[in-house]
């Protein structure tokens, strides 16, 4: 009963995770989930101490080390990443990088049982700069894992693409959009809550550590998308103009209806 620790920290929360199968088949699991902001770097190395410390054990004592590889922020992926591999070159161990969307996915899962077959999972996450990270994913039975139906993309939210057949939307984009994520509006359940969790990303890590994929640290790397990861200042200056006059207009709109 391996033990795998995961590292995820591609979003506002820093999530840490201990696990290892139960003799029942369950999930033994340990963990710090909480909504750090930009403080991540800072907290997870003690949340890491306080899970080993928790189930008593050492870090030489885990088979691997999983982390959330991306789509995501881009300090939170380096930060992620980073730990994982100074860890695993400290420890000796393997390291398994995991999709972030894939753990929405898998958290909508492990709360639904049982799973309901042909269901497809579309996962459309916040990207900032008015953009979603969104992909597909069908549950297969067979293999016991997860299969990317579409690749992720990232895009207004206008231009995520409805899967073919029923489908869950996970992920904090329904929330975040609105009405421009038009998809949502089809789905079958929206569960804004199903975010990236390290509690997840040990199941999937158990899985792919029992197939033997595994890596070794210095070959860890985040996952990128795209390569610009922020507005310019004079974007970020349009940007706020525009939302400036889309205000003024709805006041003015607003005022001409009172008089």
């Amino acid at each position: 009963m391996s033990w795998i620790l995961a590292v995820e920290t591609s979003t506002e929360w820093c999530s840490v995770a201990l696990g290892r199968a139960a003799t029942d088949g369950a999930l033994e699991c340990f963990s710090r989930h909480e909504h750090t902001g930009a403080r991540s770097s800072a907290r997870v190395l003690p949340a890491v101490a306080e899970v080993l410390a928790e189930a008593g054990i050492t870090l030489a004592d885990c088979a691997a080390i999983a982390f959330g590889a991306g789509p995501g922020s881009f300090t939170g992926l380096r930060t992620a990443c980073g730990v994982a591999q100074g860890l695993a070159f400290g420890a000796d161990l393997p390291v398994i990088p995991i999709n972030v969307l894939t753990m929405c996915a898998e958290s909508v899962r492990s709360g639904t049982s049982p799973w309901p077959a042909d269901t497809r999972v579309l996962v459309a996450l916040d990207a900032r700069m008015d953009e979603t990270y969104a992909a597909t994913f069908r549950w297969d039975a067979a293999a016991m894992e997860w299969s990317m139906e579409t690749p992720v993309q990232v895009g207004p939210p206008e231009t995520v693409a409805q899967p073919d057949g029923a489908f869950w939307l996970a992920g904090n984009g329904s929330t975040v959009f609105g009405e421009r994520l038009q998809v949502a509006a089809q789905a079958s359940r929206v569960m804004p809550e199903a975010m990236p969790d390290a509690r997840a990303a040990v199941a999937i890590g158990l899985r792919a550590l029992a197939r033997g994929e595994t890596i070794d640290a210095a070959d860890a790397m985040p996952i990128y998308v795209r390569d610009k990861v922020a507005h310019t200042i004079v974007e970020r200056e349009a940007i706020a103009a525009e939302k400036a006059e889309k205000a003024a207009k709805a006041a003015n709109a607003a005022a001409g209806e009172a008089a």
